[in-house]
């Protein structure tokens, strides 16, 4: 096992390392045993055994004990069971599939928002892309017909991008709320996730299309699909840029008008909520509400795998401990 290795080693039963405090005991033993075996005589002087050579057998004797020392610590490790980790996440997202049907008429162009409604809007739904990451988005444009704009999707950029280019006078104008609603119902109606919510922001009152709003609500009910309504503009009047006769762009205030019950009646009937939006961050805080009430589920499996070393140290031990026995009856034998 290299250094690196062990930077990441852990230890499944650290405490038989308690065992390593017997060493200091098995040297005291090995020191007083050898004690034991070693012969006293008795001279006037050693000055004639100082030029004596010293037999390489008690040179190296000291070899065993450390031999079985090393034994032994190489197995307490063992005990200890040295192993790396390697883990693993499996994740199972129950993504929902979510439809933003957004009001593009001329209307939205007023500027009780800033810098006025549609530009609000796309702001807030570009952040609201952000916070789901592991949902389908796709978007549907209306005015006095609709339009899908991007399909539903998991390419977030992609999405972010055809909101960034969406602007006012892209389609006819008016406001077909039907429309918008029976198109967005079109988008989900085959998707085969159990949770389809469509998000239908307007400022106005249906004046227009081919599809009525009550109809295209039954449709979204049959397909169990969940409607969030938002509907944008300030209580009373908001200024709205008007084109003078000269060409010219004056700020005339107008009445704001927000078929309230109707986004209530498809809201409540198909198990959403009506928000009213009347500036940018209560905007904001519907989107956040929304996003909280529609949370995907998401679950993490973690898998952790152990690869065990305590093989090698158990091999060491056992060579040393067959070395010890190999030279003491042989090499270092003690005659009788």
């Amino acid at each position: 096992m290299n250094a690196e290795l062990w930077k990441n080693i852990e230890f499944a039963h650290p405490a038989f390392f308690w065992l390593l405090l017997l060493i200091p005991v098995m040297i005291w033993w090995t020191i007083k045993a050898g004690r034991k075996f070693q012969g006293s005589l008795q001279v006037s002087s050693l000055q004639g055994l100082k030029g004596l050579p010293v037999s390489w057998k008690v040179r190296f004797r000291p070899l065993l004990p450390a031999l079985r020392i090393i034994a032994f610590t190489a197995l307490v490790i063992a005990l200890a069971r040295p192993q790396t980790s390697n883990t693993s996440e499996s994740i199972d997202s129950e993504g929902i599939d979510i439809v933003l049907s957004i009001d593009i008429s001329g209307s939205m162009l007023a500027e009780d928002l800033r810098p006025n409604r549609m530009e609000a809007a796309k702001k807030t739904a570009m952040e609201f892309v952000d916070s789901r990451i592991s949902d389908r988005i796709g978007l549907v444009i209306f005015s006095g017909e609709s339009f899908t704009q991007c399909p539903i999707t998991m390419d977030h950029t992609v999405l972010k991008q055809q909101i960034m280019q969406v602007r006012s006078g892209m389609l006819q104008d008016g406001t077909a709320i039907g429309m918008g609603l029976a198109t967005a119902v079109d988008r989900l109606h085959s998707s085969k996730v159990k949770s389809k919510v469509i998000i239908l922001l307007t400022d106005g009152v249906n004046n227009t299309g081919l599809v009525d709003p009550l109809t295209a609500l039954e449709i979204a009910k049959a397909y169990k699909i969940k409607v969030y309504t938002v509907g944008v503009g300030t209580t009373g009047k908001a200024p709205f840029p008007t084109t003078m006769p000269d060409g010219s762009i004056q700020m005339q205030m107008t009445d704001v008008q927000i078929d309230e019950p109707l986004m209530k009646k498809i809201a409540s009937e198909t198990g959403g909520r009506y928000f009213r939006a009347t500036d940018n961050a209560s905007l904001q805080n519907i989107y956040h509400e929304i996003d909280k009430l529609e949370r995907t589920k998401v679950e993490i499996t973690s898998y952790r795998r152990f690869k065990e070393h305590f093989f090698p140290l158990a091999m060491i031990a056992l060579a040393c401990l067959l070395l010890e026995v190999v030279l003491r009856y042989t090499l270092f034998k003690r005659l009788p």
